[in-house]
């Protein structure tokens, strides 16, 4: 296994970002938490929405300038595409696409749409990623806090000879210099992105979670029990994990939940789970995921709309809510969806 090199701000030039003119194109999360934080490192950034729409009012609402999407690809040298993946094409083809010129920097945070080929850049455009892992809500607050979040970079076309340097000075901006930043490729961002999201992060944990709740509510214990036990406590766990890995978990777990875990765990998650892990990787590989999405959502996305309000309406959203809300852990919210 090859040596990880791991990019600070001490290695990295952090003024060439603020010679460039940044188009960030979409006001969302991740839109939200990386412009804010390239304006108050003090970049010059015009925000590309939809011009009296939801995220051009968010974004004036913070005093900050926004512009048609045309016109922030016309002005800018690096236009930074932080739209869902599944528009992003169409938006590139229509409003970005005819707008490029030679020597530009074309960004994403996401490696979907080059890897997979829904979007193909014009020649002599300069193609990099800077993919912060974390939501943009994070990015944000960690960035206020005085720290940031680890960020991976990918360079895919580089005709001006200084994308590398480009997306590690923009990282910087973001707050990833403070944390690390490190060197990708585009398919192998996407590919192992997309796996952890859909075996570990969303998929498998949300499932676990509602597969246990459901086991203790329907052996007759209280939901609000359940939900203690298999979700609220989970992120007590997992900052242990995070902080000091499994092991530094099971120090500090009791003798008891140690046991239970390498006794039981493995009857949970095994061999035969395994295998359909490599099954949903191999999808994500040869591109019938990604075929499987952008059809999704190009035909309505009923099934989608359907899966989620099955979703919403699960009980344990339903406790979880009465819960938090009954309970004062003292905690801000990061997201507010009136403002970012």
């Amino acid at each position: 296994m090859e040596s990880l090199k791991i990019y600070t701000d001490n290695l990295i030039d952090k003024e060439i970002i603020k010679s460039k003119r940044i188009a960030v194109i979409g006001f969302g999360s991740q839109g939200y938490g990386q412009g804010m934080n390239l304006v108050d490192s003090g970049c010059n950034v015009v925000f590309g929405v939809r011009l009296g729409g939801k995220s051009d009012v968010k974004a004036k609402d913070y005093g900050l300038k926004t512009a048609s999407i045309e016109d922030a690809v016309k002005w800018s040298d690096i236009v930074q595409i932080l739209i869902p993946d599944e528009i992003q094409a169409k938006v590139y083809k229509e409003q970005i696409e005819p707008y490029m010129k030679k020597g530009q920097y074309l960004m994403f945070s996401h490696g979907f749409n080059i890897h997979y080929g829904f979007i193909k850049p014009i020649d002599g455009v300069n193609v990099i990623m800077v993919a912060p892992k974390a939501p943009g809500h994070t990015v944000r607050s960690e960035y206020l806090a005085g720290k940031g979040v680890p960020s991976l970079i990918a360079v895919e076309k580089d005709f001006s000879g200084d994308s590398k340097q480009i997306a590690l000075s923009y990282a910087s901006a973001i707050g990833s210099g403070r944390a690390g930043v490190i060197e990708t490729t585009f398919r192998e961002e996407t590919e192992t992105d997309l796996f952890g999201e859909q075996a570990v992060l969303c998929g498998g944990c949300d499932y676990l979670i509602k597969t246990a709740f459901e086991t203790l509510v329907e052996a007759g214990y209280s939901p609000y029990m359940a939900y203690f036990e298999v979700c609220h406590e989970l992120k007590l766990i997992v900052d242990l994990i995070d902080e000091g890995g499994i092991e530094d978990m099971h120090y500090s777990v009791s003798n008891n939940a140690e046991y239970g875990d390498y006794t039981r765990g493995c009857q949970i998650i095994n061999s035969e789970t395994k295998l359909r892990m490599k099954n949903i990787l191999s999808q994500i590989q040869d591109g019938s995921y990604a075929k499987e999405f952008m059809n999704e959502f190009s035909s309505g996305s009923e099934n989608f709309k359907k899966l989620r309000k099955e979703s919403e309406k699960h009980l344990i959203e339903k406790v979880g809510s009465e819960i938090r809300r009954l309970f004062k852990w003292g905690k801000s919210k990061l997201i507010d969806k009136t403002k970012n």
